[in-house]
C-alpha cells in the first residue's frame, strides 16, 4: 500500500511508499503498575524491624556455633550444610562453609574411598557439595554401589533418598563420566516409579520438584521459597535455621521489593510501552532473570545496573527482529559502534529514545562508580560486548531481508552472540568491584569455554520451545531448521540431537566450574547463574520470557510478592 499526495495543478501527484514493517503480538505486561506501591522513600526503621534485625543476628550466631562444633559427626554436618544452601542461607555463612567444605574434601577419599558400606545418601551429597564448590572429587566412589555385573545393586531401590541424592549428584557429571550416566537413568527411572506409588512421604515434595528442576541447575530463591515450605515435615529439620530462613526470605524481599519498584518507575517514566509498542513490556520479567545472576543483599547496584541493561537489549532485540527497515538498522548498528550521543540526530525518532537511554544508564552507572573511588575498566568491555551484540542482530537481519538460509554451524556462530547472554555474563560482573580485574575482563573478552556453552545452552533451548511461534512471521530458520535442512532429518530427530547438545554444554558447564579456574569464583559464579535462570525460562515447553503470564508469572510471585508466614 501506499499514500498518494494529491496537488490541485503542476506536476502529477506524488507517492510516498509506506513503510513494510514486521509484527509481533507480544502480550502486554501482566503487572501494570503493581510494583510501584512498594516504593516508599519516606518509610523508616520501626522499633519492629529493629528487634526482627537483632532476632536475625541472634539466629545467625547460633548457626555459626553449630557449625563451628568440634564434635558434630561428619554425616550431619553435611545434611547441616545442604539445609543451610537449600533454604537460601549461605551467603550468609560463606567463609564458615568454604573451610568446612576444604576440609571435608581432604578427608573425601579416606572417609568414603576406602569404605564398603557407606551410606549412598551420605557419599552422594558430600559428592555434590564438593563439586559445586569447585572441588574435584572422582566419581569412582560410586563404584562401591554396582554388582559384579556393573549394575546398581537391587537393595539401593528402597532407598529413596539416597536415590535422590544420587539423581542431584549427577547433574554436576563432566564429559566422560559413565558412571554418572547410568546413575541419572537408574535414579530417574525408579524415582519415577516411587512417584507413582502416591506416598504420604514427605519426600515425595523433593523428588517430584527434583525431577522436573534438579537443584544443582535450579534458581536459588525458586529452591529457597520451596525447601522453607516444606522443611518441618522432616524428621531432621533443624527449628532455628527454619526459623532464621523464613525471617531471612521475608527480608531479602523486601529489599528486592524497593528494587523492582524504582525499576519499574524508571521504565514508567521511559514510555517505551507508548513510544515503542512494537516491543514487549517485560521489565519485572528483566528483573526477575537477573535475581537468578544475583539475590544477594549486597548485589543491589549491580542487580539494577544489569536489569536496565537486559530491558534496553529486549528492546533493541524487537527492534532488529519485528520492527527496523533495513536502512534504519544499518544506522542503528552504526551508531552503537561509535557510542557517542552525537550520533543521536542521525537516527530515526523512535530509535533515539532507545539509543540514549542505553548510553544514559552506562554513564550513570560509571559516574557512580567514579564517584565510589571503584574499577571503571569493565565498561568498556560491557560496551564492546553490547556492540557485537548489535552487528550479530543486524547480520541477522540482513539474512531476514534477503531469506538466506544458513547451515547449522553458520547460524550458531552469529546465534551464539544474538541470544545475549555473552553480552550479558561480561556486564553482569562491571559493578563487582575489584575482584573483577582487567585479566578477567581480558579472559571473557576471548569466548572460553563456559561461555560458549552457556551460550549454546541458551540459543538451544529458547530455539527448541519458540521456533514454532516464530514461524508465524518472517523471521530466520532457528537452530532446528536448520538442523532439519543440513541433515535432512525429521523434526524429533533434530529435537533429540539438540537437546543432546545441551547436555553436553551443561558437562562443559561443570568442567569450568572445577578448579583450578581462570577468574575468581565470584565471577565463574555469575555465568553459571545466568546459565541457570536461562535454562528456567525456556524449560516449560515454551518462550516462558515472552510468554510470561502463566507458570512466569505464579514464580515472580512466589519470590517477590508472597511472603513467608512467620
Amino acid at each position: 500500500m501506499a499514500l498518494y499526495v494529491h496537488s490541485t495543478s503542476g506536476p502529477p501527484p506524488i507517492v510516498v511508499p509506506e513503510i513494510s514493517r514486521k509484527s509481533a503480538s507480544f502480550h502486554p505486561s501482566v503487572w501494570g503498575d503493581k510494583f510501584l506501591a512498594y516504593n516508599n522513600p519516606n518509610a523508616v526503621k520501626t522499633d519492629v524491624d529493629h528487634e526482627e534485625e537483632v532476632h536475625l543476628q541472634l539466629l545467625k550466631e547460633e548457626v555459626k556455633k553449630m557449625l563451628g562444633a568440634r564434635d558434630a559427626p561428619q554425616q550431619k554436618l553435611i545434611n547441616f550444610i545442604d539445609d543451610i544452601q537449600r533454604l537460601g542461607l549461605s551467603y550468609h555463612f560463606e567463609a564458615e562453609l568454604e573451610t568446612l567444605l576444604q576440609h571435608i574434601k581432604d578427608s573425601f577419599r579416606e572417609y568414603y574411598c576406602s569404605k564398603t558400606d557407606d551410606d549412598l545418601h551420605d557419599v552422594a551429597l558430600c559428592f555434590r557439595l564438593l563439586r559445586q564448590k569447585g572441588h574435584f572429587v572422582s566419581s569412582d566412589v560410586f563404584n562401591k554401589f554396582k554388582d559384579n555385573k556393573g549394575k546398581f545393586k537391587d537393595n539401593i531401590d528402597n532407598d529413596v533418598r539416597g536415590m535422590l541424592s544420587l539423581f542431584e549428584a549427577t547433574h554436576l557429571r563432566v564429559h566422560g563420566e559413565d558412571i554418572l550416566e547410568d546413575a541419572l537413568e537408574f535414579t530417574t527411572s525408579h524415582l519415577n516409579l516411587y512417584l507413582k506409588l502416591n506416598l504420604n512421604d514427605p519426600l515425595v515434595d523433593l523428588v517430584g520438584r527434583a525431577l522436573r528442576y534438579p537443584l544443582h541447575i535450579s534458581m536459588n530463591r525458586l529452591v529457597a521459597r520451596h525447601y522453607i515450605s516444606i522443611y518441618h515435615k522432616f524428621p531432621w529439620h533443624n527449628q532455628i535455621l527454619l526459623d532464621l530462613a523464613k525471617r531471612d526470605f521475608n527480608l531479602v524481599q523486601k529489599v528486592h521489593q524497593t528494587e523492582i519498584a524504582l525499576i519499574t518507575r524508571w521504565w514508567k517514566d521511559l514510555d517505551f510501552v507508548n513510544k515503542l509498542p512494537f516491543a514487549r513490556d517485560r521489565i519485572v520479567e528483566c528483573y526477575f532473570w537477573i535475581l537468578g545472576v544475583y539475590f544477594e543483599p549486597r548485589y543491589t547496584k549491580a542487580r539494577t545496573f544489569l536489569t536496565k541493561v537486559i530491558s534496553l537489549t529486549s528492546t533493541v532485540d524487537d527492534m532488529y527482529d519485528v520492527y527496523g527497515t533495513a536502512e534504519e538498522l544499518q544506522q542503528f548498528t552504526d551508531a552503537i559502534q561509535k557510542w557517542d550521543i552525537s550520533t543521536l540526530d542521525q537516527l530515526p525518532e523512535y530509535m533515539r529514545l532507545c539509543y540514549q537511554s542505553l548510553l544514559d544508564v552506562f554513564a550513570k552507572a560509571e559516574e557512580d562508580m567514579v564517584k565510589e573511588g571503584g574499577p571503571t575498566h569493565g565498561f568498556d568491555y560491557a560496551k564492546d560486548a553490547f556492540k557485537r551484540l548489535t552487528r550479530s542482530y543486524h547480520q541477522e537481519a540482513k539474512w531476514c531481508q534477503v531469506g538466506y538460509f544458513p547451515t547449522y554451524e553458520e547460524y550458531m556462530s552469529i546465534a551464539c552472540v544474538t541470544d545475549g547472554l555473552k553480552m550479558l555474563s561480561v556486564t553482569s560482573i562491571v559493578l563487582l568491584g575489584n575482584v573483577a580485574t582487567r585479566e578477567a575482563f581480558e579472559w571473557m573478552s576471548k569466548d572460553p569455554l563456559i561461555q560458549r556453552a552457556m551460550s549454546v545452552l541458551g540459543r538451544l533451548k529458547n530455539d527448541i520451545v519458540g521456533h514454532e511461534n516464530e514461524r508465524k512471521r518472517p523471521h530466520i530458520p532457528s537452530a532446528v531448521e536448520c538442523f532439519i535442512e543440513q541433515y535432512g532429518v525429521p523434526k524429533e530427530t533434530a529435537y533429540g540431537a539438540l537437546k543432546k547438545h545441551t547436555i553436553n554444554a551443561w558437562k562443559d558447564i561443570n568442567q569450568e566450574c572445577l578448579r583450578p579456574i581462570a577468574i575468581p569464583m565470584p565471577l565463574i559464579q555469575r555465568i553459571f547463574n545466568l546459565s541457570c535462570v536461562t535454562n528456567l525460562l525456556y524449560d516449560e515447553g515454551y518462550d516462558g520470557y515472552t510468554i510470561s503470564s502463566t507458570k512466569t508469572k505464579d514464580k515472580i510471585a512466589s519470590i517477590l510478592i508472597d511472603p513467608i508466614p512467620v
